[in-house]
């Protein structure tokens, strides 16, 4: 079926060419943290991070479809109940264009960031220096937002949160979650109002540290690690403990250990 037979919505309109302006800032947003941060907007992708961003109370500012995604039923139900003031129609060949998987869903939105409102005095952070791998990111975030983190801060060389990858990974956590972009992490380290912990091949070990007060975590670049400045910066460094045949744990696996060991500890239950 041809785009432009679509009536679903009186609303709707079709994109049937890549020189169409709006598919152009589409494709801007897609592919560039540079214009994300110019335009402070977000591409995502799928019907379960739409519906994500949606419970969170955040609308999203148009909806693209491509003409496969107009015969799925769910995608047809998902445009019934989001109110958003504009929605595209596109060929699967365009569509595919914008879509940050091989498979493409059938369905993006685009959103306004969310400007972050992060607690005077934390309790429970989380500190990122130079992560570069989308899934990593995206995953420590997932695993910040599950165990109750009130707030992540990255240096300027992580990877952009609000990239489709990210997003993807993160599986909605950017929504209930203050993330702080291109912080300064030795100023944080010194203004956090509790103990700053550093991980490090060499340290004392995770378990054996009281983690019941106020507690940031710090992980570093999935290579190097965390730079010297930000160690020095830290009130212990410490290590996880691996009595296997590898010296070093994936970031996302290293802070998923740390952030729920401080809930082991704490035992903080949900509301």
């Amino acid at each position: 079926m041809p785009v432009q037979d679509f009536h679903v919505n009186q609303a709707m309109k079709s994109i049937l060419s890549r020189d169409n302006p709006i598919f152009k800032q589409l494709k801007k947003l897609s592919e560039s943290a540079r214009e994300r941060r110019k335009a402070g907007q977000a591409l995502l992708d799928g019907i379960h991070l739409i519906e994500a961003c949606v419970a969170s109370g955040y609308e999203p500012g148009m909806l693209v479809v491509s003409e496969q995604g107009m015969g799925n039923p769910e995608i047809a139900a998902l445009l019934s109940r989001v109110d958003s003031p504009q929605i595209i129609a596109v060929p699967n060949a365009l569509f595919a264009e914008l879509s940050p998987v091989e498979t493409p869903t059938g369905v993006l939105a685009v959103i306004d960031i969310p400007q972050p409102e992060v607690p005077v005095n934390p309790s429970f952070a989380l500190v990122l220096e130079d992560l570069q791998d989308p899934g990593n990111l995206g995953s420590v975030l997932r695993s910040a937002a599950a165990a109750g983190v009130q707030v992540v801060w990255l240096s300027p060389g992580c990877v952009d949160a609000w990239s489709p990858k990210v997003l993807r990974a993160g599986m909605g956590a950017h929504f209930v979650l203050p993330i702080v972009e291109r912080a300064d992490l030795i100023e944080t380290a010194n203004g956090f109002p509790g103990v700053t912990l550093a991980a490090c091949l060499k340290g004392e070990p995770l378990y054996g540290i009281d983690l019941q007060g106020p507690v940031a975590f710090m992980i570093g670049n999935e290579g190097a690690g965390l730079s010297p400045a930000l160690q020095a910066a830290a009130t212990k460094r410490f290590t996880i403990p691996m009595p296997g045949a590898v010296e070093s744990l994936n970031a996302a696996a290293a802070a998923a250990i740390c952030l729920f060991e401080r809930v082991r500890q704490t035992g903080e239950r949900p509301d």
